[in-house]
């Protein structure tokens, strides 16, 4: 749903506010992570607009507290996406040192199977072109990994992360009562 080409709009409906927040977390309010069906809805919803498309959640509490909660639900939204958003560049940034590494692996493997079928021309035969092929073969089998994470493994981890920095900026705004239906 779009509010008057304004943000795209998330809505959950919770009965109380305790319903948004993981139960086993001893944390405050403020700090707690949120349930994982919660996030998972909100994370879900948010992944079916463009990145650069802004969000917005809207919270329809079916019972409402003695205090507001809107300041209280806000905060956790915000800490909750932006730790998420955290740990994915952590993520992101170990699997770069992990394709560092593997590239200077596979660039060695790659260059010792090179020399040894160089070495290999030495001693015609057919089975020493049989192990010629097979060595460069394995030498390039040996890249796999690296190319892998460089071309493609990094993508969805900076996706995933910029979803969750624009849901850690993200308006929340929480209403009594149910969502109208639609």
């Amino acid at each position: 749903m779009n509010d008057d080409d304004g943000p795209h709009l998330i809505e959950l409906k919770l009965r109380d506010v305790n319903q948004l927040f993981n139960s086993m977390d001893p944390s405050p309010f403020f700090e707690k992570d949120l349930d994982r069906d919660a996030d998972e809805f909100i994370v879900s919803w948010a992944r079916e607009y463009p990145l650069d498309a802004p969000v917005k959640l809207r919270v329809h509490l079916e019972r409402w507290p003695e205090q507001d909660p809107a300041a209280l639900i806000e905060s956790a939204v915000h800490a909750h996406f932006a730790a998420r958003a955290k740990m994915t560049d952590l993520e992101f940034r170990r699997l770069m040192r992990t394709g560092r590494l593997s590239l200077l692996i596979g660039l060695l493997f790659l260059g010792a199977c090179l020399t040894a079928t160089r070495a290999l021309l030495r001693y015609p035969s057919v089975w020493s072109g049989y192990l010629r092929e097979g060595l460069t073969i394995a030498g390039w089998v040996g890249m796999w990994r690296p190319m892998e994470i460089y071309l493609y493994a990094w993508w969805p981890l900076r996706r995933r992360g910029r979803n969750f920095s624009r849901l850690a900026e993200m308006p929340v705004e929480v209403v009594r009562g149910e969502p109208p239906s639609t």
